[in-house]
This record gives C-alpha cells, structure tokens and sequence, in this order.
C-alpha cells in the first residue's frame, strides 16, 4: 500500500509540474481544401443573390468559407478567367533547363550503354567467325551467298 500511495504521489507531482495531463489522441494533420470552379462560381452567385444584411455571413458560416476566400474568388469571377478559378499546383514550378539538362544526360547514358552493348555483340561475333574458320563450319557469309 505504501509502493501504491508513493507511485501515486510521484504521478500527481510529474502532473502538477506539467500542468494538465496531455491529450492522448494524436492530432490528424490537417488538409488544405480544394474548391472546384463550379462551387466558386455558385457560391459567388449566392453571395449576390443575398440582399438582407448578416446572409453572406451566414452563407460563409454554412459552408465554413473565410471572407478572403470570397474576395479573392469575386476578383477571379470579375476577371472573368475560367484558368483562375481551377486549383493552383502549389509548391516550385519546374525549371526547364534542368529538365532538358537531365533529358540529355539520361540519353547520354542511353548511347553510351547502346554502344558498349554492340561492341560486345561485335565481339561475340568476330569469337564465332573465328571458331567456325577452325572448325571448317560454313559461317553464316557464305551460307547466305
């Protein structure tokens, strides 16, 4: 009984010096949205079809939008750009000479692989002419005459 209480009060002293016990379920990372044209087109539509003061909050409310997201989506609408309402690829955008760069290395490999697998089919071949002549075989020359 004394094990239990002193494991207890350890327990009790590690809380109070942490301050409140951590939650034990792991936090799920969070996704970024992806809103597609059409909802962007509807919900700019719904946002001018409110008239009364407090409906476009309580159509941001509903559909768990921020005010910045309908800005930004009535200035794409405004701009009238059916490319600026589709989704962005985010992250670095492709550098095209470091892809023509690497193209070309790959295909230098390429060749120099191609060749050194003909020289050695060459090879193959002159061992074979050479064995057929000791051997008195036809070689595939004179047979194809």
């Amino acid at each position: 009984m004394a094990v239990e209480m002193k494991t207890l009060s350890e327990a009790e002293a590690v809380r109070s010096s942490v301050g409140s016990t951590p939650n034990p379920e792991v936090a799920v990372l969070p996704k970024r949205r992806r809103f597609s044209a059409t909802y962007k087109r509807g919900i700019v539509r719904a946002a001018a079809a409110c008239k009364e003061s407090g409906e476009i909050g309580e159509l941001l409310r509903r559909e768990g939008l921020y005010s910045s997201h309908l800005t930004h989506w009535r200035r794409e609408v405004e701009a009238g750009e059916h490319v600026a309402l589709t989704p962005k690829r985010r992250g670095p955008k492709p550098d095209a000479a470091k892809v023509e760069s690497r193209r070309v290395e790959a295909l230098e490999r390429e060749v120099a692989r191609l060749r050194h697998a003909l020289a050695r089919s060459e090879q193959i071949i002159e061992a074979q002419k050479k064995l057929c002549e000791l051997l008195g075989l036809p070689t595939g020359e004179e047979t194809s005459r």
